[in-house]
C-alpha cells in the first residue's frame, strides 16, 4: 500500500503532508494528506473504541448484525488479517454516535465535503480515478484511470449487507458520508475497479462500509 510520503502528486493544491500524522484512541496512525482547502486521512478508519474508550461492538454474526440499530464495526469476511490493509466496516449508527468515532480535531465528512473533494478533482467522471491507489493486486484489474494524484489512496475495501454477507471486496471501494439520506438510508461515495467516476448513492444505516476522516 503507498502512502502519502511515497506518492507523487500531480494536481495543483494537493500535497503530501511530509511527517504529519494523526493517532486514533487505540494508537493506530494514519497518514495525512491535503487536497485543496480540507485535509484528509490517507488510510481508512481502523479505530475500535469511541473517542471516549468506550467499545465499538465487533459484530460477526449476520442475525446480529442485520439486527443492529446501534453502532458496530466488523472486518471485511470477518478476517481481522483484512483491517491492516483496508481497516475495518462499520455501519452507519457508529459514525452518528455522539461519543465520536474519529480521533479529536477530525469528524466524518458530510456528503457536502465528499462533493468540495469531486469537484476540485474534476468532477464525478474522473476524480475516482484520481482518489484511486494505482496497484491491481489491491485493486481487480483494469482499475481504470488510476493515477492517485491526489494522494487519497482509494482502496477496495468492499462492504457488508444489512443481512450480513459481505461483497465487492477488490472491486469497490465505499465511504460513508456523515448525511443522511431519510430515516433509513445514508449517503455514500464509491470508487470501483472498472471506471474511473466517483458514484454517489445511498444505503440502509444497517450496511458496513469503510470510513475516512477529515479535519476539522
Amino acid at each position: 500500500m503507498a502512502f502519502a510520503s511515497e506518492i507523487y502528486l500531480t494536481i495543483s493544491g494537493c500535497k503530501k503532508d511530509n511527517n504529519k500524522t494523526v493517532t486514533d484512541i487505540d494508537g493506530h496512525v494514519y497518514h495525512t494528506v491535503t487536497i485543496g482547502t480540507q485535509v484528509w486521512m490517507v488510510e481508512n478508519l481502523e479505530v475500535t473504541r469511541y473517542r471516549n474508550g468506550e467499545a465499538i461492538p465487533n459484530v460477526t454474526d449476520s442475525t446480529a448484525w442485520d439486527n443492529l440499530v446501534t453502532g458496530a464495526y466488523c472486518d471485511f469476511d470477518n478476517k481481522t488479517s483484512n483491517a491492516s490493509i483496508y481497516g475495518h466496516l462499520y455501519n452507519w449508527y457508529a459514525l452518528n454516535d455522539s461519543r465520536n468515532i474519529c480521533p479529536d480535531g477530525w469528524h466524518v465528512p458530510t456528503d457536502a465535503e465528499w462533493a468540495i473533494l469531486i469537484d476540485y478533482l474534476g468532477g464525478e467522471e474522473v476524480a475516482g480515478g484520481r482518489l484511486k491507489e494505482t496497484d491491481t493486486l489491491l485493486w481487480h484489474s483494469p482499475n481504470t484511470g488510476a493515477t492517485n494524484e491526489s494522494g487519497f489512496t482509494g482502496l477496495p475495501g468492499g462492504c457488508r449487507r444489512h443481512d450480513g454477507p459481505f461483497h465487492y471486496g477488490t472491486y469497490y471501494g465505499f465511504w460513508w458520508t456523515a448525511t443522511e439520506y431519510d430515516p433509513q438510508l445514508a449517503w455514500y461515495r464509491t470508487l470501483v475497479y472498472d471506471s474511473q467516476r466517483c458514484f454517489s448513492n445511498h444505503y440502509g444505516k444497517d450496511y458496513g462500509l469503510s470510513i475516512r476522516c477529515i479535519r476539522d
